[in-house]
C-alpha cells in the first residue's frame, strides 16, 4: 500500500507541475501582448510557487522527485530500489502527459496536440545539462536540511535557471516529453526531446558523481 501511495504521489505531483508550466505559460502568452520577456517572467513566478508547495505537500509520501532525473540520481546513491524507482519514473512521465492535457483544456485547446516550437542546437543542450546539473547538485548538497528548505532551494534554483539558462531550464525528462503536446508558449518539438533528455540524464549523471564526492557524508 505504501508502494502505490508513492507513485501516486509522484504522479499527481508531475502533473501538477506540468499543469502549471503548461498552463501559466499559456496565460502568459495570452496577457503579455507579445512581450516574451513579461511571459517569462509570469511562467517562472508560478513554476517556482508550485515547486516549493509541492515539494512541501508531497516529499512526506514519496520525496517529491516529480523528475526521472532526480530519480535516477536516488537510484545510484542507492536511496530507492529499482522496484520503486520504475514505479516513480511511470507515474512521472503519465502524470506529465495528465497535467499538458489539463492546461490544455482549461484553455479550450485540443487535450493533446503536437508542439511545433523549436528548440535544438548545442546552446540550448549545453544549457539543458547545465540546468540539470545544477539541479541535481542542489538537492544533493541540501538533502538534510529541513524540508521548506530544500523546497524553497530548488524553487529558487529553477527559477533562477529559467533565465540563466539558453533553453529556459526544463531540466526533467518527464517534463520536457509531456510540454511536447501543447503548441504553446511552453511547449517543445517532438523532434528536439530526445536530444534534451540525453542532456538532462547525462547533467545527472555528472551532478551524481562530483557532488556525491563534494559532498561524501563520511568526510564531513
Amino acid at each position: 500500500m505504501l508502494t502505490i501511495r508513492r507513485w501516486s504521489a509522484e504522479f499527481i505531483g508531475t502533473a501538477g507541475l506540468v499543469c502549471t508550466v503548461a498552463g501559466s505559460g499559456i496565460m502568459a502568452e495570452r496577457l503579455s501582448g507579445g512581450n516574451v520577456a513579461i511571459a517569462l517572467l509570469a511562467n517562472t513566478a508560478a513554476t517556482g510557487a508550485a515547486l516549493f508547495f509541492l515539494i512541501v505537500s508531497f516529499a512526506p509520501i514519496s520525496g517529491a522527485h516529480f523528475n526521472p532525473a532526480v530519480t535516477l540520481a536516488n537510484l545510484l546513491r542507492r536511496e530507492i530500489s529499482l522496484k520503486n524507482a520504475l514505479g516513480y519514473l511511470a507515474a512521472q512521465f503519465s502524470g506529465g502527459l495528465l497535467g499538458t492535457a489539463m492546461a490544455n483544456l482549461m484553455f479550450d485547446l485540443p487535450p493533446v496536440f503536437a508542439s511545433t516550437k523549436v528548440r535544438t542546437g548545442f546552446g540550448q543542450w549545453l544549457g539543458e545539462f547545465v540546468a540539470t546539473f545544477g539541479l541535481v547538485g542542489v538537492i544533493i548538497a541540501v538533502r538534510r536540511q529541513s524540508l521548506p528548505v530544500i523546497a524553497g532551494c530548488v524553487a529558487a534554483f529553477i527559477s533562477a535557471a529559467y533565465w540563466s539558462t539558453s533553453s529556459t531550464s526544463f531540466a526533467n525528462p518527464a517534463v520536457t516529453f509531456a510540454r511536447a503536446f501543447s503548441d504553446t508558449f511552453a511547449g517543445i518539438r517532438l523532434a528536439d526531446v530526445p536530444a534534451f533528455i540525453a542532456c538532462q540524464i547525462i547533467g545527472a549523471f555528472v551532478a551524481y558523481l562530483v557532488f556525491g564526492w563534494l559532498f561524501a557524508e563520511k568526510d564531513l
